[in-house]
């Protein structure tokens, strides 16, 4: 790995250095967007059952916004559903983009890694091109020149691409599922509203 390193020359290391970070990012968002940390299976049928016995005071409250984002929402639904549609709406919506906020944390960074890693590498294949030809001279050819200028051009464009890739088809696999546990949410949030408004019935 490190003869690799060497030969791809300097331009390599903003790639690592990115490809460190989406590492990172890949590894935290996997942990922090199971949807047992998100909307635990049993949260809801818990709900029902306590709805059923009465209100939730706000102890209750308190911890079930704690318990979970879908908590949060959940939370923000039973203290407002009292009170007009206009504020009930204007709660769920704020509350639902901090949820937003919290669920796409650092999705912006492992985007733009997938864009700029492409280009860091093709930086790096015009590093190696200006080598390369710089082994021509009025002398002759260099050929160690010539040909490290080769290596520096193809491990940097192979290096853009290999960061490239997982980063994106990260992206797209933790949108997919922030957009699915949204909408969960959002399903079961009616459902809630229903049991508020038939007192628990």
């Amino acid at each position: 790995m490190w003869e690799v390193i060497q030969d791809a020359g300097w331009p390599i290391w903003p790639l690592i250095f990115t490809s460190m970070i989406a590492f990172a990012i890949i590894v935290e968002r996997s942990v922090a967007l199971r949807d047992s940390i998100v909307i635990p299976e049993n949260l809801l049928d818990n709900i029902e059952l306590q709805l059923q016995d009465g209100h939730l005071d706000e102890q209750a409250l308190a911890s079930l916004s704690k318990s979970s984002l879908s908590g949060l929402m959940f939370a923000t639904v039973i203290e407002n559903y009292s009170g007009t549609k206009e504020i009930l709406n204007d709660a769920i919506e704020k509350t639902g983009d901090a949820i937003s906020h919290q669920l796409e944390k650092y999705l912006y960074l492992l985007a733009m890694i997938a864009t700029v890693a492409p280009l860091l590498g093709l930086f790096g294949t015009i590093v190696g091109m200006v080598e390369l030809f710089g082994s021509f001279t009025s002398d002759g050819q260099d050929v160690e020149q010539f040909a490290r200028g080769i290596s520096v051009a193809l491990y940097n464009t192979g290096g853009g691409i290999v960061v490239a890739i997982p980063a994106m088809v990260a992206y797209r696999i933790f949108r997919a599922k922030i957009d699915n546990q949204i909408h969960i949410m959002e399903k079961d949030s009616q459902r809630i509203i229903k049991l508020c408004n038939t007192g628990g019935k």
